[in-house]
């Protein structure tokens, strides 16, 4: 059957828009585009680690078999899960199968309808998704503006109100001030829950994440971390109290109602974090190229057309969609992969090339695809 015609026009509408998504080919460029901050989906030894581990426990078994409630609760969730609890000095872990899951299930479930939710209006379309599945009342404060924020508290005596914000994102690369903001929740006893996807693997001796690192992670109500970036694997988990976990484990519908994550996958989330554990020198060298990018940016006079930032994520607004596909293409046609990232994704008129910085990208690398974008712009 054809496509109905009303979805035809929605694709035709992005055509027109020079937004439509497609799905990308497989290429041998630098890489400059991936999530993999520090390396470790491309570790080897990490992937016959997870493999040995497998073997030497005699788990030989291709899938989950159901939902962690019914069949899928393989010994390896256990392990895992106590492994991350103890690594991020929390008092459990819940894995699911994905951040977007993991988002999801947590905010459609736990605030209620008679409590409120206050987010960074550039919370992840995770975030928002799952908050729009939510009973509770939602509202959205200016992009790290506390004084936005408490406005709204204000608003609200008397409710439980749960603040939401990243601790990196994902667009601009940017953090709010993580010390007012706990101090503030505090201030109105709110639930603070902070989604730290882009700082795992990267903020933090051993890559723990920022809220640990700034030791702010015991005076909050949730943290989510996500496995697909800086772990370079796959899955997510819910940090928080003991009774936190026993209540997704029987209202969250993303991890309640999905066959659960195969032991090989949990095996590898398992093997990365020991990894991260005594991987000091990859998480170092990201640190160091970070730096040098915002450096050479400097040097060759970009500095005004990025966003500031000291994570892995740095975004250089080129306005216009067909503008930041075409600098885009430039640069692929080089060797560099670099992204655009289109409206509707960021609003018109932010439209943006991202760069993502990598432990793995050569200083050499960095001033090339920056060179070049000076003699493309300029």
């Amino acid at each position: 059957m054809k496509l109905p015609e009303n979805l035809n026009q929605k694709l035709e509408a992005r055509r027109h828009n020079n937004s439509l998504r497609q799905l990308p080919s497989f290429n041998n460029l630098v890489d400059f585009s991936s999530n993999d901050y520090i390396g470790f989906s491309k570790s080897e030894t990490i992937f016959k680690q997870s493999h040995h581990y497998l073997i030497e426990n005699d788990i030989i078994q291709n899938g989950a078999t159901g939902s962690r409630l019914i069949s899928g609760n393989h010994s390896l969730y256990q392990i895992a899960e106590s492994f991350i609890a103890v690594f991020h000095e929390a008092e459990s872990a819940l894995i699911f199968n994905s951040g977007y899951d993991a988002n999801v299930g947590f905010f459609s479930a736990v605030p209620q309808r008679n409590d409120v939710i206050l987010y960074d209006e550039l919370s992840h379309a995770s975030i928002r998704d799952g908050i729009s599945m939510s009973n509770a009342k939602s509202y959205k404060f200016s992009h790290n503006d506390f004084e936005d924020l408490e406005r709204l508290i204000l608003k609200f005596p008397d409710t439980n109100i749960y603040i939401v914000t990243e601790t990196v994102f994902s667009m601009d690369g940017d953090s709010p001030n993580l010390e007012e903001l706990v101090v503030l929740s505090e201030k109105y006893n709110c639930y603070l829950v902070v989604d730290e996807a882009h700082t795992l693997g990267v903020f933090g001796e051993m890559g723990e994440g920022l809220m640990q690192y700034l030791q702010l992670h015991n005076r909050i109500f949730a943290r989510i971390m996500t496995f697909g970036k800086g772990l370079g694997c796959h899955g997510a988990a819910v940090l928080g109290s003991l009774e936190l976990k026993e209540y997704l484990v029987n209202f969250a519908r993303s991890f309640i109602y999905t066959t659960g994550l195969s032991p090989h996958s949990v095996s590898t989330i398992l093997t990365a974090y020991q990894q991260l554990e005594i991987e000091k020198e990859s998480i170092d060298k990201l640190r160091q190229n970070i730096v040098f990018f915002n450096q050479q940016k400097n040097l060759l006079g970009l500095k005004p057309m990025f966003v500031r930032s000291k994570s892995s994520i740095q975004s250089a607004i080129i306005p216009g969609n067909q503008n930041a596909k075409n600098l885009a293409q430039e640069l692929q046609d080089k060797g560099f992969d670099i992204k655009a990232i289109l409206s509707p994704t960021v609003p018109e008129g932010q439209e943006r090339l991202r760069f993502c910085i990598h432990s793995y990208n050569s200083e050499e690398e960095i001033i090339q695809v920056l060179e070049l974008l000076r003699d493309f712009l300029f």
